[in-house]
């Protein structure tokens, strides 16, 4: 059955989360006499992501927006890198630091050239808020904004990727899911979704390369560029 949607993953896939939240925490917390590594402190905001979605993803605790959880998430990293004493506006100014990520150098040019022919929407756990403006400051242009809000609740449910799917009117089938995570993909797969692995050696750092581990995939490329044209069709 022919593609007719592609789901792209975010955090990672499109975004280098770790060099703009190290560039972004220096430049405001450095003028305030505060010197982490800054590599360190953007892993260790990350770090406390997961095990902060894992509560909601067990029915522990109800959905709320990944801004109030990063929020949350950077005040205990800031506690234990003995950072303190920052007021509201501060803090405020930190946690949206993930609304202005920058993208691999290839996305914007690719996501143009996959939505020729396909209907594109992020499936991210951001919330529609956040991609929103991670789509205005990197000047991507999407059919829809979908994923964990519209879901109510985080990847890798089901739920998340079958109602991304169905709101861009796509059966699983028809549904090509576009991740630079394997474990993301194969929750997809799971579903029926076709499956597209972009490679991010530098996602975690140079010493930390994401790699595939022996997971098959329908296609995998190094850029989105490379994607479409092996999904061929837009000229």
């Amino acid at each position: 059955m022919a593609i007719l949607g592609l789901l792209f993953d975010v955090f990672g896939t499109l975004v280098d989360w770790r060099t703009s939240i190290s560039r972004q925490a220096r430049d405001i917390l450095s003028p305030l006499g505060f010197s982490p590594s800054w590599d360190g402190f953007a892993d260790a905001w990350r770090a406390e992501y997961q095990p902060a979605l894992e509560p909601i993803r067990s029915g522990r605790e109800p959905f709320r927006l990944l801004d109030e959880i990063h929020r949350r998430n950077l005040e205990k990293v800031l506690k234990d890198l003995g950072i303190g004493a920052l007021d509201e506006r501060t803090l405020d100014h930190l946690t949206l630091a993930w609304h202005r990520l920058d993208a691999w150098p290839d996305v914007r040019e690719g996501l143009t050239r996959l939505r020729r022919n396909f209907r594109i929407a992020p499936c991210s756990n951001g919330n529609i808020a956040l991609v929103v403006d991670l789509s205005r400051h990197n000047h991507w242009t999407w059919d829809a904004i979908l994923g964990a809000e519209v879901a109510g609740d985080y990847k890798p449910k089901p739920s998340v990727y079958l109602r991304s799917a169905a709101a861009l009117g796509c059966r699983p089938e028809e549904t090509l899911m576009v991740a630079a995570h394997p474990l993301d993909l194969s929750a997809a797969a799971e579903l029926g979704m076709k499956t597209a692995f972009i490679a991010r050696p530098l996602e975690q750092g140079p010493d930390n390369p994401v790699r595939p581990a022996g997971i098959r995939f329908h296609w995998t490329a190094d850029t989105l560029l490379e994607l479409a044209d092996q999904l061929g069709g837009d000229d």
